[in-house]
């Protein structure tokens, strides 16, 4: 009955896939970071936020999900800004280890 109504899984799902994507690969970012691998973390960091940019310019208005917050090109500007950002800091991360000596 639920999958009638629109409310089941398979549609919740289908509404919010843009966002689940972005996490799927924050997530992955997130595991390298607490692993120790800080470079390739805050790059997948970046890669999310770059990948919520395309996904957020691309897709309709009613496909785009929980990705909408402001307009599309507001939204676009501050999640590539962000993406450049911590990609640029991502690449001068020069050690395996952020701890202090």
């Amino acid at each position: 009955m639920s999958s009638r109504t629109g409310h089941g899984l398979r549609a919740r799902l289908r509404a919010h896939w843009p966002l689940l994507v972005v996490l799927l690969i924050a997530l992955v970012g997130l595991q390298r970071v607490v692993t120790e691998h800080w470079r390739e973390g805050s790059a997948l960091f970046a890669v999310a936020l770059l990948v919520a940019t395309g996904l957020r310019v691309t897709l309709p208005q009613d496909r785009v999900g929980l990705l909408a917050i402001r307009g599309r090109y507001t939204d676009a500007l501050i999640y590539g800004g962000f993406g450049v950002a911590v990609l640029l800091l991502a690449l001068t991360i020069t050690s395996s280890s952020l701890t202090v000596s």
